[in-house]
């Protein structure tokens, strides 16, 4: 993805079945967020705060589909900074339905308003994912601006070190092909320090606070699986082998992750749940972001069941010791599986092992710039989220009152119920 994002190439000719392609993974996106992620938290929550999930990840991935357009592409893709980009196209100036991003093919390019949105869409679902960490407690205003925040000051210089050609991160070789430090390692860290700062919710460890709905969650994880062959195979910006690639090794490694998580899952507990198999399809996929468009099928199976296993590992004893009401296990899975994920692409993207790098590329050198990558989203993500939860507590409050919490805050913050009395 990081090749083509931070310049108009007018020299370059639109490919017209590029286009097409970059139109749909556009699309399939936008299906992640909105039924996939909204349906798959929708239906781990309490039947009383079903709504109120829903309304904030839509609400919050509009908003952030808005700040991309006003700053966010801008601060991202234009300008030469290794932490940041320029103000240059604020509110898009200068970008034309004759503008053009080159893609990784010399002289081929798609139009730049295509790319604006594809990206739109990933800086959108990277917002939303962190509902999940603070979900059934918070006001909704404090998750706008804490999600408005941590847009500015964490998602905007990751996303440009990582994917712009100047990027500190891509200057020095670190592999993320579609997401596995920006989005996926990014929200989860977001969602840990915000369970921290909010605390837990009333009953967390003592009463049974069970999903109400697992046909709605699997439903999601589903449209969540679909929706990523866009998020994956769409990196690549162009319907070539590398496409071709990603949409193969998304789909094996979803397979794999499921298997993982399920036989464990048996082995330790007796049983293989459908909660279990629907977390481990999305931590397989999770964790094969980063690689799919440079590990080969192999290396994505193997991948994928790592994700599959860590998956299980951190939203169980991981979670227990971090002693936060993770509400979703944002960072369990994402959070988890994103660093696993991160950490294997730089192992299974070498030639000897199936990979398309270069052959003069070494395992310890590979392994050291992706534990960079982590390090760098870790504490980045961690600082700003801790600062932005601070100023929010003090501007708007950051969680409902006890009363609300107890009856639900589908009623209490949006006068509305989900199902009939």
């Amino acid at each position: 993805m990081s090749a083509s994002a931070h310049a108009s190439a007018s020299a370059s000719a639109v490919d017209k079945g590029d286009t097409a392609w970059m139109l749909v993974a556009t699309l399939l996106v936008v299906l992640m967020i909105a039924p996939g992620l909204a349906l798959f938290y929708g239906g781990l929550v309490r039947g009383k705060n079903v709504l109120s999930v829903l309304v904030q990840v839509l609400v919050v991935a509009a908003m952030a589909c808005v700040l991309w357009i006003a700053y966010g592409y801008s601060l991202t893709f234009d300008g030469g900074g290794a932490f940041v980009g320029g103000v240059g196209k604020v509110f898009l100036r200068g970008v034309t339905p004759a503008s053009t991003v080159p893609t990784f093919t010399a002289g081929v390019a798609i139009p730049e308003f295509v790319y604006v949105a594809f990206q739109g869409a990933f800086a959108a679902i990277s917002c939303a994912l962190v509902v999940g960490a603070i979900a059934e407690r918070a006001r909704l205003r404090a998750v706008l601006l804490f999600s408005a925040l941590w847009f500015t000051f964490a998602y905007l210089p990751l996303a440009h070190m990582v994917w712009a050609s100047s990027g500190w991160l891509f200057a020095r070789g670190a592999l993320d092909f579609a997401g596995g430090t920006v989005v996926h390692i990014n929200a989860g860290v977001a969602g840990l320090v915000a369970a921290w700062k909010l605390g837990p919710r009333i009953g967390f460890g003592r009463e049974r606070l069970s999903p109400h709905s697992l046909p709605l969650t699997l439903a999601g994880a589903t449209l969540l699986w679909v929706g990523w062959f866009g998020f994956n195979a769409g990196s690549a910006l162009e319907a070539n082998g590398t496409a071709a690639l990603a949409f193969i090794n998304t789909l094996v490694a979803a397979a794999a992750g499921v298997l993982g998580w399920s036989a464990i899952e048996a082995a330790r507990r007796g049983y293989a749940s459908m909660l279990g198999a629907a977390s481990g399809l999305v931590s397989g996929l999770v964790a094969v972001t980063p690689a799919c468009g440079t590990v080969g099928v192999g290396g994505a199976l193997a991948i994928g069941a790592c994700g599959g296993l860590a998956g299980f590992w951190g939203v169980g004893a991981l979670k227990h010791r971090l002693r936060a009401d993770d509400t979703l296990d944002v960072f369990g899975i994402h959070g988890v599986c994103g660093i696993v994920g991160a950490l294997l692409t730089g192992v299974f993207s070498l030639p000897a092992l199936g990979g398309t790098l270069g052959a003069d590329v070494t395992l310890a050198h590979q392994l050291a710039i992706q534990a960079i990558g982590i390090v760098v989203t870790l504490v980045l993500s961690g600082a700003v989220a801790a600062i932005s939860l601070a100023i929010v507590a003090r501007v708007v409050g950051l969680r409902v009152d006890t009363d609300a919490e107890r009856e639900g805050l589908d009623i209490t913050s949006h006068g509305e119920s989900a199902y009939a009395p």
